[in-house]
């Protein structure tokens, strides 16, 4: 039920799709089809409906933390936190910044994490994997474990691949196959 709705919400609200590859990715590739998954995470309903599916998927793997690079990881982070919170199991967000702060503590990775627990990071698209390769490796070095790598769609271009050349499993709510 609650798949069904979030795939409905992400064809009507997120989904781009143009006859040439017009979309230009973070990756720097043209794609025919775009996901702004910001339009489905930043809404009230979207947000509760990745929050419980990611939550759900999450929650088995025993992690104390959720999180990823900001910015696409935060509203879904902040979401699993709120309904893992309601589920009586909470899970604490983090943040990871694109780059270690230039003051203060210089930390990369925000958030109430201590080295040793076990961590769920969160893409809202990926495609190649490398954005969340920077969020595993800055997860590394503050000493969390790193259980996998969890996102809302995998546009099915070599993420899983990459990721697992460095020995991290991708799981996904959907495939971009199972959206066009």
């Amino acid at each position: 039920m609650s798949a069904d709705k979030l795939k409905e919400l992400i064809l009507s609200r997120a989904l781009k799709v143009a006859e040439e590859p017009i979309f230009k990715l973070s990756s720097g590739k043209l794609s025919k089809y775009y996901i702004d998954l910001k339009q489905v995470t930043l809404d009230p309903e979207g947000a509760y409906l990745v929050g419980k599916l990611m939550y759900e998927l999450v929650r088995q793997f025993g992690v104390q933390g959720v999180g990823g690079l900001t910015l696409g990881a935060d509203p879904i982070a902040y979401a699993v936190a709120f309904v893992s919170y309601l589920d009586g199991n909470p899970i604490k967000p983090f943040v990871v910044r694109k780059e270690p702060k230039g003051h203060g503590t210089g930390k990369q990775v925000e958030g109430l994490l201590r080295a040793g627990e076990r961590v769920a990071v969160v893409e809202d698209v990926i495609t190649t994997g490398s954005s969340s390769l920077k969020a595993v490796q800055a997860c590394r070095r503050e000493g969390l474990e790193v259980v996998g790598v969890f996102a809302v769609v995998d546009r099915e271009e070599g993420a899983q691949e990459n990721l697992s050349k460095e020995g991290v499993e991708l799981y996904s709510l959907f495939k971009l196959s199972q959206l066009i």
